[in-house]
């Protein structure tokens, strides 16, 4: 019964999921679409350029200049939105992968506590029963019945309590401390994995490349190009 709450409830929250995932897909389709049309159009104006700057005045070359600048930049906020979309796809799985594993576990330490309950109630049950034959047997003498309480049966059954006891350490607010995949990539000035919202520093030599909007101090995009705090301090010390 548990096991089919669980399951209901899962596949109640991923509903959805199929669809989400088609429309960032047929979004990152069209960002790619419309990068390569702009890229075309900038193999064009350089053709142009190259043939006719010549006989092009300076300011119609700083004109035709500015329009494939203006190309180039669009064609960059292209793929950022694309690897921003990307991000957000892998964040909405794996938010769902880890819903699936909070699940497993909770539905695992549900099992071990039934059966510890059930474990308990079997040795109480044995242990009534021990004692009614221990008060038919009380008129033998109260220094037998003595004995078979400290009777090394008993302290046998006690310790095998404390044992059974010891073998449930897993508690459900440990879930969400489940490690994260060793396998996947970290960023940032925190060496996480991905998550939330992130941007790119713009130096091409940046040794991590991606960062949270929290652990930079940012909450929107910024405007222009942007540095990271490692890549601004080398930049000063030079």
């Amino acid at each position: 019964m548990a096991t089919a709450i669980y399951l209901e409830h899962y596949l109640d929250s991923i509903e959805n999921l199929p669809c989400e995932l088609q429309r960032n897909f047929t979004l990152m389709r069209d960002l790619d679409n419309r990068t390569e049309e702009k890229r075309g159009e900038i193999d064009k104006l350089a053709e142009e350029y190259v043939s006719n700057v010549k006989n092009l005045a300076s300011e119609q070359r700083v004109e035709h200049l500015q329009k494939i600048k203006n190309a180039f930049s669009k064609c960059k906020e292209f793929s950022d939105d694309k690897v921003q979309l990307a991000m957000q796809t892998y964040e909405m799985v794996d938010k769902h992968i880890r819903r699936l594993d909070a699940d497993l576990a909770r539905f695992e330490n549900e099992l071990k506590e039934k059966l510890e309950y059930e474990s308990s109630e079997g040795r109480v049950a044995k242990k009534s029963e021990s004692r009614g034959l221990r008060d038919k047997r009380g008129s033998r003498g109260r220094g037998r019945k003595g004995s078979e309480e400290d009777s090394p049966k008993k302290k046998k059954i006690k310790n095998s309590s404390e044992l059974s006891d010891a073998l449930l350490p897993m508690q459900p607010s440990d879930v969400l401390d489940m490690p994260v995949d060793p396998n996947e990539p970290t960023y940032c000035l925190c060496h996480q994995v991905s998550y939330g919202e992130m941007i790119g520093c713009d130096n091409p030599d940046c040794p991590i490349e991606w960062f949270h909007f929290a652990c930079v101090d940012l909450t929107t995009k910024p405007k222009g190009k942007w540095f990271c705090p490692r890549c601004n301090q080398d930049k000063k010390k030079k």
